[in-house]
C-alpha cells in the first residue's frame, strides 16, 4: 500500500471532496484532501509530494488557476487535472498554457476519472487507445514517447473547445495525422475532415477552391460550385500550409474565423458556416510576421492554442515501434512477407538523425521492403564523410568516381537504392509505368521524373529480356 499513487484532492465543496475521495480509495489511491487553494500549497510547502493534483476551478481566496501556477513552479513535474462544474473555454485554453495535463467537468462517471488518472499516472505506459492508434482510414497517430504521450493528452484535451488550433512542426512530423487526432476526440467526430494543402493550389484558384463560385465569376465559371467551407459545414477543416496563402486571402480568412460567413466568388450573398479550423505551417513564425507573408491579426486568431509536434531525432525511442507498424502496413499493402528489423538495422536507425521525420522513415522501410536488402539498406543510413575523407562503401565509392565527386556520399547511396526500387517495380508490372507509380505510391509524372533522372528508360529492352530469361 506504500508504493501506491498519491493524489492531493481540492475542492471547496464538501460533498464533492466527499465523493470523489470515496472513488479513488476504492481503487487504493493514497488521497490528502484540501478545502482551498492556500492549503493545498501548504501542504506541498511542507513536503507533499503528490503524484498527481484533482484541482477545482473556482474556488474562494487563489482560484484553481492560481493555484495551478504557483504548483507548478513548485512542483514543476506534478500533474494536474482541473475539475470544474462549467465548461468555461477560456479558463480550459488558459490551464491548458499553464500546464494543466486534463479538464475534467462535474458531473463526470468513474470511468471519465479512472481513464484520465490512467494515463496522468502512466499505469500503461500509453494512451487511452494504446500505442498506435487509428485515426483514419489507414493512417495513425503513435505515441511511443513522454513527448508524444504528451501531445496526444494535449490534443484530447483542446478536442473538445471549440477553439482553432495552430499545429507547428517541422516537414514530415505527422502534422496532419495531429489534426485528424483532434478531429476524432472532438464532438465533430461524425462530421467531414477535409484537408486544403495551400502550397499545392496555385494561389489564383485557392480562393474559389475555399469558398466556392457562382457561374460567371470567371473564365470557365460554367455552374455553380460550393468550396471547401460549405462542404465541411459543422466539422473540421485543415489548412495545410497556412503560411503560403497569399495575404489577401489571409484577410478573407480572417473574416470567416471572426464572423464563421463569407460569399462565393461572383456572389453577395452571405452564406453562413460552422467549421472549425485547424491550421499547420513548418515555417519560422516571426520570420514570416517580419516579413508580411503571415498576417499578424491571422496569426493571433488562428494561435488560440498550440501544438508542436518534435522531431523524430528528439523522440527515437519511438523508432523500434515506427519501424515495425511501418513494416506491417506495408507488406499488407504491397502484399508481400513482412522482413526482419535485425539490432543492426535497429542500431542504425537509431544513430540517424532523420532531417525528413516520419516521411523519410517511411520511404526508408519502403525501400528496404521492395529491395529485400537488409546491408544496402543499413549502409543507407550510415554516416559517411564527403570527399575530404573517411571510410566509404563499395557502392559509394563507386557512385563517387563515376559522377566526378559527389557532395554528399550518403545520397548516392540513397539515390543507388532508390534507383534500384524504380527498376524492380517497373519489371514486376512488365514496364506498365501507372501500375509501377501505384505500387511505389509515387504520382506518375514523379515516376517519369525519376526514370530519366536515374537513365532507367535506357535498358528497358535489356531489363525486359532478363524478366524473360
Amino acid at each position: 500500500m506504500s508504493d501506491a499513487p498519491k493524489i492531493l484532492l481540492v475542492d471547496d465543496e464538501p460533498a464533492m471532496l466527499r465523493y470523489i475521495r470515496t472513488l479513488l480509495e476504492v481503487d487504493d489511491y493514497k488521497v490528502e484532501t484540501a478545502s482551498t487553494g492556500e492549503e493545498a500549497l501548504q501542504r506541498v510547502d511542507k513536503g507533499m509530494e503528490p503524484d498527481l493534483v484533482l484541482l477545482d476551478v473556482l474556488m474562494p481566496g487563489i482560484d484553481g488557476l492560481e493555484t495551478l501556477e504557483q504548483l507548478r513552479q513548485k512542483r514543476p513535474g506534478v500533474k494536474v487535472v482541473m475539475l470544474s462544474c462549467v465548461n468555461d473555454t477560456k479558463k480550459v485554453v488558459q490551464a491548458m498554457r499553464l500546464g494543466a495535463h486534463d479538464y475534467l467537468t462535474k458531473p463526470f462517471q468513474k470511468a471519465e476519472l479512472d481513464a484520465v488518472i490512467d494515463q496522468c499516472l502512466g499505469q500503461g505506459k500509453t494512451p487511452v487507445g494504446g500505442e498506435v492508434e487509428e485515426v483514419g482510414e489507414d493512417t495513425f497517430f503513435i505515441a511511443a514517447s513522454p513527448a508524444m504521450r504528451k501531445i496526444r493528452s494535449q490534443a484530447a484535451l483542446v478536442a473538445n473547445v471549440d477553439i482553432p488550433v495552430l499545429l507547428l512542426g517541422e516537414s514530415g512530423t505527422g502534422k496532419e495525422v495531429l489534426a485528424r487526432l483532434v478531429h476524432k476526440l472532438s464532438p465533430r467526430a461524425h462530421r467531414t475532415f477535409l484537408k486544403v494543402n495551400c502550397a499545392a493550389v496555385p494561389a489564383d484558384l485557392l480562393e474559389s477552391e475555399l469558398f466556392g463560385y457562382e457561374p460567371g465569376a470567371f473564365t470557365g465559371a460554367t455552374h455553380a460550385k460550393p468550396g471547401k467551407f460549405e462542404l465541411c459545414n459543422k466539422g473540421t477543416i485543415l489548412l495545410d500550409e497556412i503560411g503560403e496563402m497569399p495575404p489577401a486571402l489571409q484577410a478573407k480568412l480572417l473574416h470567416v474565423l471572426q464572423d464563421q460567413q463569407f460569399s462565393r466568388l461572383g456572389s453577395r450573398s452571405v452564406i453562413r458556416v460552422d467549421v472549425r479550423i485547424l491550421a499547420a505551417t513548418n515555417i519560422d513564425i516571426p520570420q514570416a510576421l517580419a516579413a508580411k507573408r503571415l498576417r499578424e491579426d491571422l496569426y493571433y486568431r488562428l494561435n488560440a492554442f498550440t501544438l508542436q509536434l518534435p522531431p523524430l531525432r528528439e523522440r527515437k525511442e519511438e523508432i523500434p515501434v515506427l519501424l515495425k507498424h511501418f513494416m506491417t502496413r506495408m507488406a499488407e499493402r504491397y502484399a508481400r512477407p513482412q522482413l526482419p528489423l535485425s539490432p543492426q538495422m535497429l542500431e542504425a536507425c537509431q544513430a540517424h538523425s532523420w532531417p525528413g521525420n516520419l516521411r523519410e522513415l517511411n520511404n526508408f522501410l519502403k525501400r528496404y521492403l521492395i529491395l529485400g536488402d537488409e546491408n544496402l539498406a543499413v549502409a543507407e543510413l550510415r554516416p559517411r564523410n564527403d570527399s575530404n575523407g573517411g571510410a566509404r562503401t563499395d557502392s559509394a565509392m563507386k557512385a563517387g568516381d563515376a559522377g566526378g565527386g559527389l557532395k554528399s556520399l550518403a545520397r548516392s547511396a540513397k539515390d543507388e537504392a532508390e534507383g534500384e526500387a524504380i527498376r524492380q517495380a517497373l519489371e514486376k508490372t512488365n514496364w506498365n509505368r501507372k501500375q509501377a507509380a501505384a505500387l511505389l505510391q509515387i504520382s506518375y509524372k514523379a515516376l517519369l521524373y525519376k526514370i530519366r533522372q536515374y537513365g532507367i528508360a535506357e535498358s528497358k529492352s535489356h531489363h525486359k529480356l532478363s524478366a524473360g530469361a
